[in-house]
């Protein structure tokens, strides 16, 4: 369902129970609740930074672990993301950032193409932070980019803390995809020389 720049998506399987509500042109509010601490944060940092509205709630079998709901949030997300944007008239199509927090650094890159792919590059020292695994930022990134077909580059540029590695990748990417989102009056039709994204 699309309503402006808006969508709300749902999923539902042996292994999740999603509801989700993405507002383009929102003020950063977000209401996160997926029963994992850190992965909620993350959300609302993307949320805030990116200044979209993001209601999301999951229920997971994280009774086996966090890997479901994790990968089946950024697969609604993504459907979310290719919905609000419609035919993408009048976007910038490419948004970028690179985002400092404290010792660390990260580049995010965003070309809202129709064409899925993800390049991450990133180590962790840690095997999770909170509940949340760090194999999993990879998967769900992998996941936000095919579900909503868009290139998607992620690279740590420097760094030693996880948490502020995974963190900065959140934000920047909110940042990245506010700027290819964001209408600009000079684009009159859509930004490609093939006639559609």
């Amino acid at each position: 369902m699309t309503n402006q720049r808006r969508a709300l998506e749902t999923r539902k399987t042996k292994e999740t129970d999603i509801q989700l509500e993405f507002n383009i042109d929102g003020e950063g509010s977000a209401r996160i609740d997926t029963g994992i601490g850190f992965f909620g944060h993350m959300l609302d940092g993307f949320s805030r930074h990116g200044f979209f509205d993001l209601d999301v709630t999951c229920i997971g079998d994280l009774s086996v672990d966090c890997h479901h709901t994790i990968e089946d949030v950024g697969i609604v997300l993504g459907n979310a993301i290719r919905s609000a944007l419609g035919d993408k008239k009048g976007i910038r199509r490419f948004g970028s950032c690179i985002l400092p927090m404290d010792e660390t650094l990260v580049l995010c890159a965003v070309d809202l193409s129709g064409r899925p792919y993800l390049n991450f590059d990133a180590e962790f020292s840690t095997d999770r932070v909170g509940y949340m695994d760090t194999e999993m930022v990879r998967e769900f990134f992998y996941a936000v980019s095919y579900s909503a077909g868009m290139n998607l580059h992620i690279k740590v540029l420097d760094g030693q803390n996880d948490h502020h590695k995974i963190e900065a990748m959140f934000k920047a990417f909110g940042r990245a995809l506010d700027e290819a989102t964001s209408i600009d009056g000079r684009i009159k039709d859509i930004m490609t020389t093939k006639g559609r994204l």
